[in-house]
Formats: structure tokens, sequence, C-alpha cells
């Protein structure tokens, strides 16, 4: 609806949610199509997606955000890591 709109911002709470992995590619590949006509703010958990898509990422924990920087700053910083993503 937002696309027939040409609404000039796409607000996407947790796009992914529900769906397996090969709609969750495919709808990875849609957004990435947007990227640069729309501006968008994405909530989303399957961080993988969102390293694929974010050029800017802040990152919550319990509502609070602790850190916002590019994915690879986010990939690496120590807070982050305990908080998600594992220190593997």
């Amino acid at each position: 609806m937002a696309l027939s709109l040409n609404a000039p911002v796409l607000l996407l709470d947790e796009p992914m949610a529900g769906l397996g992995a090969e709609e969750s590619m495919l709808m990875k590949d849609i957004l990435l199509s947007l990227k640069g006509q729309y501006a968008m703010l994405l909530v989303e958990h399957d961080m993988d997606i969102v390293f694929a898509l974010a050029d800017r990422v802040t990152v919550l924990v319990y509502g609070h955000p602790i850190f916002t920087g590019t994915p690879d700053e986010v990939r690496e910083h120590p807070e982050v890591r305990d908080a998600y993503l594992g220190n593997e």
C-alpha cells in the first residue's frame, strides 16, 4: 500500500516475522531493490537481514539504545556482541 501511494518513508516492523527462509530471501531482495528510492526504518530481529539492508543500525536492549553505527561497527561492538551476537 505504501508503495502504491508513493510514500516517502517505509516503516517496516519485523517484515520477516512468520516468513520461511525462501520468503525471507525474497523479501530481502524486494527491499534491496527499493533501497535508495525510499527512506526505510526497519525493526527486525534477523540480524543477517539487518546487516544486508541497513546503512546504520541502532541496537536496543530492553528498549534502550546501546550503540549506533554501521553494520561492521555493530558486529564488532563488545556490548552488542554480548547482548545479541555472541562472541564466536
